[in-house]
């Protein structure tokens, strides 16, 4: 395997890293719904769907970095259009949020009432 493949997603994770604080603040989250889980067992199943609800939120936050980007480099002015495409971005990564919290509360709370 050719180590230079990951060269370039392994760059885009630093930057994100370094531009980003949100994004550390969703692994922050990440590791303690993980904790959580592994701390009552949960099923196989619901490994998936927590897993799942984990990535969908890193993955639209790191799209959403990609959009701010792109349009930083398109445009330094003001212009609606780029704020509307911005606030578009944001709502992906709130939506894919809500759907982490919503999957982890019916994973969980039977675990705990």
């Amino acid at each position: 395997m050719n180590p230079d493949r990951f060269k370039h997603p392994l760059q885009g994770l630093f930057q994100l890293f370094k531009k980003d604080r949100k994004f550390l603040l969703h692994l922050i989250f990440a590791a303690a719904a993980i904790c959580i889980c592994a701390a009552v067992n949960i099923t196989a199943v619901e490994w998936l769907f927590i897993i799942t609800a984990v990535f969908l939120v890193l993955i639209t936050e790191t799209i959403n970095s990609a959009v701010e980007y792109t349009v930083d480099l398109v445009t330094g002015d003001y212009h609606i259009l780029a704020r509307y495409a911005k606030d578009i971005a944001a709502a992906a990564v709130l939506l894919a949020s809500v759907y982490a919290v919503i999957v982890g509360m019916v994973i969980l709370i039977p675990y705990f009432f």
